[in-house]
Parts: structure tokens; sequence; C-alpha cells
């Protein structure tokens, strides 16, 4: 797959860079160019990120960081069966627990919410930081509403983590799951006073907490393109009726002309 010229290879984390030193030069440099864009389009275009990853995977296989690599790009796409053989591919390799929350939720997303629960009981939970821990509550919170128990997704999320005053990087999406299943549970005001408390964390707009938030509210935004578009139409308008008001001034003139020679033929 093509990859631009301003991509090098070196963009790539110091730690993946040292996996690839066990490859030939060359070889550990193409591999690193197609992460590089893996890790540039997963987000936007999630598609080409798996196009991308594929081809990491044909080259470099036994690579862990590929395979972790090509696990992301795989859940991206919704291909959780093929994510979930990648984490455990990687898994094996590194004997890590890090990627543990998003194996259960590939369990998840392939409708085994039982098997989520039951990883998120495990002993590697504990073995996983605190980041890690917060994000496995996540994962069981979303399995419990998976199976409809509502009142024991919100007991999940309830924690120290959820209590704390101080702003982390999983802050607003824990806030933002919790005001979610406080809505879904019919407590509007509770949700609307989480969802606010979402906004305050949320610096990089990784949630929609302000959108929802303003929907609680009874707020609409108007789209500044439909704006626009009906402005141009109203000029389409206003043209059109100056067009029709100019045709009926030309013909009242040539009314008054031939009135004017017919009045000169007379005399």
């Amino acid at each position: 797959m093509p990859i631009p010229d301003d991509v090098t290879g070196e963009e790539i984390d110091k730690d993946v860079r040292q996996e690839l030193q066990s490859l030939p030069k060359t070889l550990a440099e193409d591999v690193a160019r197609n992460l590089v864009m893996v890790a540039r389009l997963i987000d936007e275009d999630p598609e080409g990120a798996y196009g991308y990853s594929k081809v990491a995977l044909r080259l470099a296989s036994r690579v862990a960081a590929v395979r972790e690599a090509g696990g992301f790009a795989a859940y991206a796409n919704q291909k959780y069966s093929e994510a979930l053989a990648e984490f455990r591919a990687a898994r094996r390799m590194t004997g890590s627990v890090e990627l543990w929350p998003v194996m259960a939720d590939c369990e998840r997303g392939l409708g085994r919410p039982e098997k989520a629960l039951d990883m998120a009981g495990a002993p590697e939970v504990h073995k996983l930081d605190k980041a890690g821990q917060v994000e496995m509550r996540l994962v069981a919170a979303g399995a419990r509403r998976d199976m409809g128990q509502l009142d024991a997704a919100i007991v999940t999320l309830q924690s120290p983590e959820l209590a704390s005053n101080s702003v982390q990087p999983w802050t607003a999406r824990l806030r933002y799951a919790y005001a979610d299943a406080l809505l879904a549970a019919g407590r509007e005001s509770e949700a609307r006073e989480w969802f606010a408390k979402a906004v305050e964390a949320d610096r990089d707009g990784s949630t929609d907490a302000s959108d929802r938030l303003a929907e609680l509210d009874g707020v609409e935004f108007v789209d500044a393109l439909d704006e626009s578009e009906g402005d141009s139409a109203g000029a389409d308008e206003l043209d059109s009726d100056t067009d029709h008001e100019r045709d009926a001034d030309h013909e009242r003139d040539a009314d008054h002309e031939r009135d004017a020679e017919g009045d000169a033929d007379k005399d």
C-alpha cells in the first residue's frame, strides 16, 4: 500500500522500534512505516489502518507490537474475533496483562458479556495499572448493560476514581459512562449532573458529553452550513423575484412603445 514520503518509520515508539531490531534493517523499516500508517489512520480511516496492519502482519507476524497493532486495527473495524486472536498472540509473546480489558471488550463484541464479566473478576485485573483497572471497570459495566442489568452497571461504575475530584486521562470517560447509565435507568437529573462533570474533565473532546448535556437542557444547535445554504436559497429566491420584476418592467416599456407608435399612426 502507498506510504507518503514523509513517513520514515522513526515516528514509532522507541520500545516498538527496539522490538523491530530483531528483523533485517530494510524489513524493519518497512514494518515501522506501515505501523506509523496504522497509528495515523486508525481513528479517522479505520479501514485504511486495517489494510496497513495486514501488510505489517505479512512482513513480521512474530513481532508482538505488530500483532497488537493488528488487533487494534481489527477492533476498530469491529472484527472482534480477529482482534481477540491478535491480542491473545501478543499477550503470549510478551506475558503482559495490559491488553486484558480490550480482550474482554472483544468478548462483549462477540455477544459474550458473561465471559467479559468472568475476565473482570480474574486475577489478571490486579496486575493492571490504575488506567487498566478503570478500563476494566468500564468494560464490566458495559457487559452488565448488555445483559440488561442497569442497576448493577451503575454500581459497578461507583468507585473512588469516579468520586475523585482530580482529573486523570480516564476521568471524562468514566463520568460519561456513569451519566449514560443513569440516564438509561431514568435518573435524568443525576445524569445531567454527571454529564456536566464529564464536560469539565473532557479537555480533549474525547466524548460528546457537551452535546448530551445540551440535549438534556433542550438546547438545539443549528448547523452553520445549513444556515448558509438557507441564506443562499433566500438569495436565489430574491434574485428570482428581481428577475420577474425586471421582465415585467420590460413588458410594460414595450407596451408603452406600442401605444405610442399607435397614437403616431393615428395622427
